[in-house]
């Protein structure tokens, strides 16, 4: 027999108390804590739906993705929509992917979106 089956077998023959007090003594002497494992509560789909539905996303953010064939008209509607100036809007344009404004509401997301995809360019909103 090995050891581990020896072990095994002394705990066997230990009532609750005996064995509630080798726990206590080796959490003691080792320096660790005997917890019971955390269990993983499933979440019903209806209850995971309405809590996205409650956490709906207020903030987002507009990125270049691509400038397209006519980086001027994308540049000008970069300048268009933010504060840069013309060497800033170029350079945002010719480093895409590149974020344009970031926590803005929805419809001024959408409303970017619109102007520079009908430049020519790609937009991602998150």
């Amino acid at each position: 027999m090995s050891k581990v089956d020896d072990f095994v077998k002394i705990l066997d023959e230990m009532t609750v108390l005996e064995l509630s007090q080798v726990v206590k003594a080796c959490e003691e002497k080792y320096g660790v804590k005997a917890s019971a494992p955390a269990v993983a509560v499933a979440v019903a789909p209806g209850a995971a739906a309405a809590a996205e539905e409650v956490e709906e996303k207020t903030a987002f953010t507009v990125i270049l993705m691509k400038s397209g064939a006519n980086k001027i008209a994308i540049i000008k509607e970069i300048r268009s929509v933010t504060e840069l100036g013309l060497k800033e809007a170029k350079d945002l344009v010719d480093s895409a992917p590149k974020t344009i404004k970031e926590n803005i509401p929805k419809q001024e997301a959408e409303e970017i979106k619109k102007k520079i995809e009908a430049a020519g360019g790609t937009i991602e909103i998150k």
